[in-house]
């Protein structure tokens, strides 16, 4: 026997039912013009109908009927400020940090080696050479996990130069040698170096730039920004 409390029930679940239908639909038809890119997340807001899509990366917005869309474009509360774009991008694009192949990163402990941080690098690029001689050199108390990753199409012996420091004797100290004295080991690589599964891994997680910062609670930070903004980030990480 139907009762009332059953069909309320119901009732209850149609709008739920529906707003699911609608972005399954929205899911295809984004997904129809734009087969090259998987749709991770479809979110409806409550911004004027907008719906929140999370593909390639990045957050987009369109309506119910895909009839436009807004590309790199920030929604911000004009109350109080916030970047609510950036705040669900942050959310979305987490990383699960236990997760991370930590044995095929270079490890460096300074101090007590309490806070946790991996950090994406190419050795030949002057960003992430930056961010060790003017950042990271304030910065104590901290393990270090870098995964050097040779972007190729930028520097093509980017991978010679990374196998021949995670074949050093003494990694950390090889990579610090690169990195602040452009002092490489001599000699020949004689290991087998880890660097196509770290360019997997990099793919995988979405890495397009270096350095690509990533804190134990799986928030992400680009470039070399200074080593201020990096410590109010350690200091804030909620596990």
């Amino acid at each position: 026997m139907i009762t009332l409390k059953k069909i309320t029930a119901l009732l209850l679940l149609l709008p739920s039912f529906y707003s699911m239908a609608d972005e399954a639909n929205l899911k295809k038809m984004i997904e129809a013009s734009y087969p090259k890119y998987k749709v991770e997340s479809i979110k409806k807001t409550s911004y004027s109908g907008l719906y929140e899509v999370f593909m390639g990366g990045q957050i987009i917005y369109t309506d119910e009927k895909f009839s436009f869309l807004i590309a790199e474009g920030r929604i911000v509360d004009p109350k109080t400020k916030k970047d609510l774009t950036g705040e669900r991008l942050e959310d979305l694009t987490k990383i699960d940090f236990s997760s991370l192949p930590l044995s095929s990163a270079i490890k460096t402990i300074k101090g007590d080696g309490s806070r946790k941080l991996v950090v994406f690098s190419d050795v030949d690029c002057p960003f992430c050479k930056r961010l060790e001689q003017n950042e990271f050199t304030h910065i104590n108390n901290i393990t270090i996990y870098t995964f050097l990753f040779p972007i190729e199409k930028l520097h093509p012996d980017a991978k010679n130069k990374s196998r021949l420091i995670w074949c050093a004797k003494d990694r950390s100290k090889a990579w610090l040698d690169w990195s602040l004295n452009e002092t490489l080991p001599s000699g020949k690589p004689n290991c087998e170096a880890p660097t196509e599964q770290v360019l997997e891994l990099g793919s995988k997680l979405g890495i397009t730039s270096t350095p690509t910062l990533i804190f134990s609670d799986g928030k992400r930070m680009l470039g070399a920004q200074p080593y201020k903004e990096i410590e109010k980030v350690l200091n804030n990480v909620k596990l």
